[in-house]
């Protein structure tokens, strides 16, 4: 299977078959992950990707249906054996799959290759290769977006690169035509391009062509000044110039060539041309400053490097390390504070950089570990000051006493030197303010746990945050620590590793080191041993380096409010936490916890993901959690009491007018607060981005013993499963069933199995589903419910129909509307009304079908969800163009058409454009 994005986007099977992937839209949303393969990509940011002006309100709803509709395409098409899956992640979707499947990844990894070919000879099949792969213009198909068109222009722009590069290898050949002949075409399609239009003219020149060459440079300088109103730039007249004078060019003057070590030092480019620019990788000189006089010194000023060895199988962080660059670049005195969470590689990214500038500061580089977060006590200032002077030359007996005076001779020593001061592991911004430097060359990193936002008001500094690595750099840091061969061996087991090691460098090394010692299980065996929560934080320990140790530093640092949030977030199953479900587990108001959550954000132990909302990463859930076991008796259970209330708000959201499935269950803990929902879109919004957190819900309760809440949180949940039926809802499903029977409560397993043989029979599978409904109704009659027996004679009847047995579906689709009638439940009779006329169309009576079709309508009137209403009309318009009344049938569907539209109903839009499309053809 190949994801291709460069030219029309698409996804084509082993066999070279094009998926049928739908609307631009659809299109769009897949564009936007294939382009972050393996990373969580918000559903904000697709919305913004999807609509070029403001969005509907619904737009939630239609990104989740497009992502519902992807991956059954997906799943039905065999992507699970080619490792890729399209995962739900909080309010993020990622798509999971081996990067060698998308087009543009293959691309850039040709173009790297091609630049690490010292021979143009070796590089000319593999640009041409890349070049091969491009099918047209990037992203085509998609719709037209800031977001769509930012990231095609980026792709065609690495494209034009190559066919530069490409160009240049063929003229270090002496092959001028092969040259002309790539770069024309492009200067047609790009005719104010002028990097590459003098590309063009130098090797017309080469070629002996100097009448030609000298036409396209007055041809773009007419196009210039006619369309922009500008003179030809620096590249299009230094070759005209050259070719005025005969000079004969060797080679393209194209892009920077590559292949910089990662120290500065420039290779040979691919093309071997002279670099017009300094290569990306290489350092910058820190920013020059007036002369300042030296201090008197009686010897030579000591040159001192006190930094700790470069850190090993370094990977990645080329953003943030560019970060360092510009900090160090952009101001006089650069302050640049590295910030993330405990095991997210602060001090390896400090140290890093600090070893790849080492040319930048020949004055020394300075490390100073503050203990701000550590089992040592914190280094006081006046201690610290006296190890700096010390390493600045000053001698013990020269050393002033008080602290302000160490404090001045430390700037006066450092003001004119151009020095890297790097003071790891602070905690708060008061400690750092007496140890910056006073030169103006000099540059200082401060890493800490804390955001330390006084250094950014105070003194500028620079944030450079740190996040978990991204998948592929923690497949590539196991490969350097494992070597590479291992984790090639099991791509998948490495990429599992790397997510239950939540992307922190810190336990991805400890994983390593620990699977190092018996590798001859395989990394598939240890990534099945690690997902064992009840192990993992064990397993991610060896000697007296771990994650919990280093959490636990965080941890005894907090403030007292903090510190007892903390402590009671353990029973929570998911990765996104609100205000709301924070008090709930803490059993405090809800501004309480928010003051409690931005503390403990302040700390890096949870990240803020937007108003009231933050994520909580496995691992620091896994550490709460083992920190008080069985302190508090009640949180599970508070904890899974507010979910069911939060479910009943939601369900009542997503379809109005409907009654609830089930109650509270006896002995449930006091209300607290609970997240309001505006309308049936940000309730679903809500259901898909909680999924697994309550599947996780369902699991604690099981595991606890609690049942009767373990069911209600299944059945609660139905709206969505209604929804998205074939989203595989099956197991859990199963799992609400099993614990009603353990609860003993025929109602719920009567709820249950109608909703589990609904599932069933949507996916086909008919035989289980007719099990599970047959038994249904008696147990709903057996419970006294006869609103839950209506629903369960209604899903029967449904499966009969589909079966070939409509006599006996409609004797049931009678009987469900008396009891629905009996039980007052309107909701229930609508529905009972629209599987009626269904059943009367397809006997061939349309004249009842339309009395039942009216009768629903009369009673679907909001707050009653819009979608039973589009139903109903289009079943209404059915059946009146069935009794030749046209014209009313006409208005029916169209204005099922417009509601459908009007609330992104998709599915019955479509059903109701082809209800019409059939009566024009009668």
């Amino acid at each position: 299977m190949e994801f291709r994005v460069l030219g029309p986007v698409a996804v084509v099977t082993d066999r070279g078959e094009p998926l049928p992937l739908g609307p631009a839209k659809r299109r769009s949303l897949l564009a936007m992950l294939v382009q972050r393969p393996n990373a969580a990509v918000a559903v904000e940011r697709l919305i913004e990707a999807l609509w070029d002006e403001e969005p509907p309100r619904h737009s939630r709803t239609v990104v989740q249906g497009h992502v519902s509709q992807l991956r059954a395409l997906l799943a039905a098409h065999g992507a699970p054996a080619h490792g890729i899956e399209l995962r739900t992640h909080g309010a993020s979707y990622v798509l999971r799959l081996p990067e060698s499947l998308v087009d543009a990844h293959r691309f850039e990894e040709l173009l790297r290759l091609a630049r690490a070919r010292r021979a143009p000879r070796d590089a000319v099949p593999v640009l041409r290769e890349a070049l091969a792969l491009w099918q047209g213009p990037a992203l085509a198909g998609t719709v037209r977006s800031p977001l769509l068109e930012h990231a095609a222009h980026a792709l065609e722009e690495l494209r034009l690169t190559a066919v530069e590069e490409l160009a240049g290898a063929h003229a270090l050949l002496g092959e001028h035509g092969a040259a002309a002949a790539v770069l024309r075409a492009e200067a047609v399609a790009h005719p104010l391009r002028e990097p590459l239009i003098a590309a063009l003219m130098r090797v017309l020149g080469g070629a002996g062509r100097q009448s030609d060459a000298l036409y396209w440079f007055h041809r773009t300088r007419r196009l210039l000044a006619d369309q922009l109103g500008v003179d030809p730039g620096a590249a299009l007249t230094d070759a005209y110039t050259a070719l005025l004078r005969s000079d004969p060019p060797c080679a393209v003057a194209g892009p920077t060539p590559r292949g910089a070590d990662p120290g500065g030092h420039p290779g040979a480019g691919p093309t071997g041309a002279v670099p017009t620019a300094a290569p990306a990788t290489a350092p910058t000189a820190a920013p020059a400053a007036p002369p300042v006089a030296e201090p008197v010194a009686e010897q030579a000023a000591p040159c001192p490097q006190l930094l700790p060895r470069r850190p090993r199988a370094f990977t990645g962080r080329e953003s943030e390390l560019a970060a360092l660059d510009r900090a160090a670049a952009d101001t006089p005195g650069a302050l640049a504070l590295i910030t993330g969470s405990a095991g997210v590689g602060k001090t390896a990214l400090a140290v890093h950089w600090a070893h790849r500038r080492a040319a930048d500061f020949p004055d020394g580089r300075l490390f100073v570990d503050l203990h701000g977060y550590s089992t040592l006590p914190a280094r006081g200032t006046t201690a610290v000051l006296r190890e700096l002077l010390l390493a600045l030359g000053l001698p013990a007996e020269r050393m002033p006493g008080s602290p302000g005076a160490l404090g001045a001779l430390y700037r006066e020593l450092t003001a004119a030197r151009r020095m890297l001061i790097v003071l790891d592991n602070a905690r708060d911004s008061g400690r750092i303010r007496p140890l910056l430097p006073g030169g103006e060359r000099c540059v200082t990193l401060v890493t800490s746990r804390d955001r330390l936002g006084g250094l950014v008001v105070s003194d500028a500094a620079r944030p450079v945050p740190l996040v978990p690595l991204p998948a592929a750099q923690c497949t590539a840091l196991l490969s350097a620590v494992l070597g590479p061969e291992l984790v090639e061996a099991e791509p998948e087991a490495a990429a599992r590793l790397a997510d239950l090691c939540d992307g922190l460098p810190l336990a991805l090394r400890v994983a390593a080191a620990r699977f190092a010692t018996r590798p001859h299980h395989g990394l598939a065996a240890f990534a099945r041993e690690l997902s064992d929560e009840h192990r993992r934080l064990d397993l991610l320990k060896v000697e007296d380096t771990g994650v919990g140790a280093a959490l636990g530093l965080t941890v005894q640092h907090l403030p007292e409010t903090a510190r007892r949030m903390f402590h009671r977030l353990g029973p929570h199953t998911g990765a996104t936490l609100d205000t709301c479900t924070a008090a709930a587990l803490a059993d405090c108001p809800p501004d309480q916890a928010a003051l409690a959550l931005d503390q403990l954000a302040a700390a890096q132990l949870v990240v803020e993901a937007g108003p009231r909302a933050y994520v909580l990463h496995d691992l620091v859930r896994l550490y709460a959690r083992s920190l008080a076991p069985g302190h508090d008796p009640d949180g599970l259970p508070r904890l899974l009491d507010h979910w069911l209330r939060t479910l009943l708000a939601a369900s009542a959201a997503a379809e109005p007018g409907s009654e609830p499935c089930c109650a509270l269950p006896a002995g449930a803990r006091p209300a607290g607060e609970v997240r309001a929902f505006a309308d049936r879109t940000s309730a679903l919004a809500w259901y898909s981005a909680e999924r697994d957190t309550l599947r996780g819900a369902v699991d604690a309760a099981v595991a606890a013993g609690l049942h009767d809440r373990a069911w209600r949180l299944v059945l609660l949940q139905w709206p969505l499963i209604v929804w998205q039926v074939r989203d595989g809802w099956v197991p859990l499903l199963e799992q609400g069933l099993a614990a009603a029977e353990q609860d003993g409560d025929p109602g719920a397993q009567s709820r249950a199995r109608a909703l589990l043989g609904w599932v069933l029979a949507e996916e086909g599978r008919s035989e289980e589903a007719l099990g599970h409904l047959e038994r249904a109704p008696g147990l709903s009659a057996r419970a006294g419910d006869p609103a839950g027996e209506a629903v369960a004679r209604i899903n029967l009847a449904v499966a009969l129909t589909r079966r070939g047995a409509p006599e006996r579906a409609g004797e049931l689709l009678v009987r469900a509307l008396a009891l629905a009638e009996e039980a007052g439940r309107t909701e229930t009779v609508t529905l009972a009304h629209q599987h009626l006329t269904q059943h009367l169309l397809a006997v061939g009576s349309p004249d009842e079908a339309a009395s039942h079709a009216a009768r629903g309508l009369a009673l679907a009137a909001p707050p009653l969800a819009a979608a039973r209403r589009v139903v109903l009309r289009t079943l209404y318009g059915e059946a009146l163009a069935a009794t030749g009344r046209t014209p009313e049938a006409v208005r029916q569907l169209g204005d099922a058409i417009r509601e459908a539209r009007a609330h992104a109903y998709e599915e019955g839009e479509r059903a109701a454009r082809t209800a019409l499309a059939g009566m024009a053809e009668r």
